[in-house]
């Protein structure tokens, strides 16, 4: 199957990382599409998203870390402990490690966000 104009510049975005923020990054992305395969990715204000019906999830690239932004976190907050902010929607969980995207606490906060986003 041809990859999707999203895709590509997904990539992209993952070969311009430093190689530890690459593999952190490689390792979400896996999680992310092992629970929600039929999610679409893009690029949007340079930073990788995941949507369904509407953005869903996305990643922000530090210096020490990765977060896993939820565009519904604030809603997702009460349910998930791990999940930081006070932004109106946005809220996130900070990544520091490949492994952390294995963890149960942040493949389930993926798993709901999606269900929320294909619920409304």
């Amino acid at each position: 199957m041809p990859k999707s104009e999203g895709t590509r510049k997904l990539e992209a975005v993952f070969a311009a990382l430093p190689p530890e923020q690459r593999t952190i990054a490689t390792a979400l992305r896996k999680a992310i599409r092992d629970e929600g395969p039929e999610l679409a990715e893009d690029v949007k204000w340079n930073s990788p998203v995941w949507g369904g019906r509407k953005l869903a999830i996305c990643l922000m690239v530090f210096d020490t870390h990765l977060n896993l932004g939820f565009f519904r976190g604030a809603e997702l907050a009460a349910r998930h402990p791990t999940i930081e902010g006070t932004g109106k929607a946005l809220r996130h969980i900070k990544i520091h490690g490949a492994g952390d995207a294995k963890l149960p606490s942040v493949k389930a906060a993926i798993r709901d966000a999606i269900r929320l986003d294909a619920r409304d």
